[in-house]
C-alpha cells in the first residue's frame, strides 16, 4: 500500500523529499518490530536484523526505480563532469533517504532506550572499537554502562584496518547491486543502523546530544556512504545495461566505462573518508 501512496516518481523529480520518505519508512520499521517481536523469546534475539529487513522492503521500490532511471540515461553520456550531471540527483536522492534512516533509528533508539532493537548494530560497533572484547563491550552498552572503547589500534594501523572494513562494504554493494539492483538498500539501511547505535552509544542515550552525534559521525560518513551509493549506482547500472544489451553491444561498452569511472570515485572518497575518520574526527570529538 506504501508504495502506492508514495510514488517513487514523484519523490526522484525532488531529491529532499527522499528525507521524510528515510524517516518514515525507518521509524515503520523500528515500531513495528517493537510492537510485534520484542516479546518473543526467539525473534527478539534478530531484532536489529529484523529493522533492517523491514526497512529494506519499504524502499524497495524507490531503489529500483532511480537504478532503472539511471542505467537508460548512462547509454548516452560520457566524461567525468557529464557523468556526474546526470548521476547527481540519484547521488543526493539517496542521500537525503540516508540521512532520514540515521535520524530516524537515532531518535527511537534513544527514545525506546531499549537495546535490543539494534543488537546486532551493538556487536557490530565493538567489534570495530573492542576487537580484544568484544562480548564484554556489548554486555556494557547493553546494559547502560558506558564506557570509552579500548582495545583499537590507532594511527596508520587503525587507518589500514577502517579502509579494509570499508573496502570490505564497497565489494558487498557491488554485489549485491550488481547480483539484484536494488539489493544494495540492504548494506545501506544496515549501515544507517550502525551509525545510529554509533550515535546512542556516543551520546549515552540522551536525546538531546542526537545532534552532537550526528556532526560526530557525518563528518566522515557522509563521504564515506556517497562512496556506497556511487559503487550501488554503478553495479545496478552494469547490471541492467548487461540484461538490456548484452556483453558484445557497443552500448553497454559505453555503459561499462561509466561504470569504472564511477568505481574509481567512489574508492578515492572512501580512502579520503577513511583517512577523516582516524586523523580528522578524534581531532574534533574526544
Amino acid at each position: 500500500m506504501l508504495e502506492s501512496l508514495i510514488n517513487p516518481k514523484r519523490a526522484e523529480k525532488g531529491p529532499w523529499k527522499m528525507f521524510f520518505i528515510g524517516l518514515l519508512y525507518a521509524s515503520l520499521s523500528v515500531l513495528l518490530v517493537k510492537i510485534f517481536f520484542s516479546s518473543d523469546p526467539v525473534l527478539i534475539k534478530y531484532s536489529g536484523l529484523l529493522v533492517v529487513t523491514f526497512c529494506v522492503m519499504f524502499s524497495l521500490p524507490f531503489i529500483y526505480y532511480i537504478i532503472k532511471q539511471e542505467e537508460e540515461e548512462d547509454e548516452i553520456v560520457e566524461g567525468l563532469r557529464r557523468i556526474w550531471s546526470v548521476h547527481k540527483d540519484a547521488v543526493f536522492a539517496l542521500i537525503w533517504l540516508f540521512l532520514g534512516f540515521v535520524i530516524a533509528f537515532s531518535f527511537w533508539f534513544l527514545v525506546l532506550q531499549d537495546s535490543n532493537l539494534l543488537n546486532a548494530q551493538i556487536e557490530t560497533y565493538c567489534s570495530i572499537n573492542s576487537p580484544s572484547s568484544i562480548a564484554e563491550c556489548v554486555t556494557q552498552y547493553s546494559t547502560g554502562t558506558f564506557i570509552g572503547p579500548t582495545g583499537y589500534a590507532i594511527g596508520v594501523p587503525r587507518f589500514l584496518s577502517i579502509l579494509e572494513n570499508n573496502f570490505y562494504v564497497l565489494v558487498f554493494t557491488l554485489l549485491f547491486s550488481l547480483i539484484f539492483g536494488a539489493g544494495a538498500i540492504f548494506v545501506l539501511a544496515w549501515n544507517a543502523t550502525v551509525i545510529a547505535s554509533a550515535i546512542g552509544i556516543f551520546t549515552k542515550f540522551e536525546l538531546s546530544q542526537i545532534p552532537y552525534g550526528l556532526l560526530r559521525y557525518m563528518i566522515h560518513g557522509l563521504p564515506e556512504i556517497t562512496a556506497y551509493f556511487l559503487t550501488a549506482l554503478a553495479g545496478g547500472i552494469l547490471g541492467a545495461g548487461f540484461i538490456r544489451n548484452g556483453l558484445n553491444n557497443r552500448r553497454f561498452l559505453h555503459v561499462l566505462e561509466n561504470v569504472v569511472v564511477l568505481l574509481f570515485a567512489a574508492i578515492i572518497i572512501l580512502i579520503i573518508a577513511g583517512f577523516m575518520e582516524v586523523y580528522l574526527t578524534p581531532l574534533l570529538f574526544h
